[in-house]
């Protein structure tokens, strides 16, 4: 019974490990945060 155990726990973390691993948001696969976009905003220069 405990060798079950602890094969659906390794597979469990297996799953996960490779679920984070493959939903990353980034362009290098590194995992992590998105880079911030940078959006020109319109000044005006008269009033």
């Amino acid at each position: 019974m405990t060798e079950l155990v602890l094969l659906a726990g390794l597979l469990g973390l297996v799953g996960l490990v490779v679920w984070l691993g493959l939903d990353s948001d980034d362009d290098n696969g590194g995992g992590g945060l998105m880079q911030p976009v940078l959006v020109p905003i319109p000044v005006r220069r008269q009033r």
